[in-house]
């Protein structure tokens, strides 16, 4: 289980200035530890020159949250990074879009199984942003890089 302090952080994510500049909001489901939803309207900070949402912002959407929910479920004991990340804008973002990032239970599982062996484990997740009428607007592909903390 997450620290104290890990938990705190993941509450005060909304304050981070570039979340805050980019009117991005994140969401934990109450009964739903494994999954993070992410908003983001479309405003004036985060419009690019065409009028649609700027990558780097739909980029920050996706960033850490395969990280929180690993380091939420895996506890203190373990290091989790992004180590790559891939993004493909697949249709312009305008109005509000929605990122939902999600790792089942059972995959967590396998992440600590292997990561027990004092390996780096380095899973890959796929993430969806999705316009609310529900078109894919982008897919980002990040992989990352785990392993059980020593001493």
């Amino acid at each position: 289980m997450a620290s104290f302090r890990q938990r705190l952080m993941m509450k005060l994510v909304n304050y981070y200035p570039p979340f805050l500049g980019a009117g991005i909001k994140v969401a934990y489901p109450k009964d739903d530890p494994y999954t993070i939803v992410v908003r983001m309207k479309l405003t004036f900070t985060n419009r690019n020159l065409f009028g649609t949402h700027f990558g780097g912002s739909l980029y920050a959407m996706t960033d850490p949250f395969f990280v929180f929910i690993l380091i939420g479920s895996l506890g203190p004991g373990y290091a989790v990074w992004n180590k790559k990340a891939t993004v493909e804008f697949l249709k312009p973002g305008r109005g509000r879009v929605t990122g939902r990032y999600h790792i089942p239970p059972e995959e967590i599982a396998r992440v600590r199984t292997l990561a027990e062996t004092g390996q780096a484990v380095e899973p890959v997740y796929t993430g969806e942003i999705l316009a609310d009428e529900g078109a894919l607007v982008a897919r980002v592909t990040q992989t990352l890089w785990v392993r059980k903390k020593t001493g």
